[in-house]
């Protein structure tokens, strides 16, 4: 199966989340989870991964990594 941009995910401490959802994106982070458990061979709770796939996209962002790089003195 093919790897997905995130990796398996490290043990980590369960973080209280409370976010509001379009339904379209609350099913494709179901669905997500859900491959992640074919991929990786264990399943992971939606609110796990919402804040590793916001960090995956920050750290991705050329643009905005650059301009933090600007902006810190």
């Amino acid at each position: 199966m093919s790897v997905l941009k995130l990796p398996k995910l490290r043990e980590t401490t369960p973080v209280k989340l409370s976010i509001s959802l379009h339904p379209d994106l609350h099913q494709s982070l179901l669905e997500y989870a859900g491959v992640y458990a074919q991929v990786y061979g264990s399943e992971i709770k939606i609110t796990d991964l919402v804040p590793l796939i916001l960090a995956t996209f920050i750290e991705s962002d050329r643009e905005f990594q650059r301009v933090k790089r600007a902006l810190i003195i």
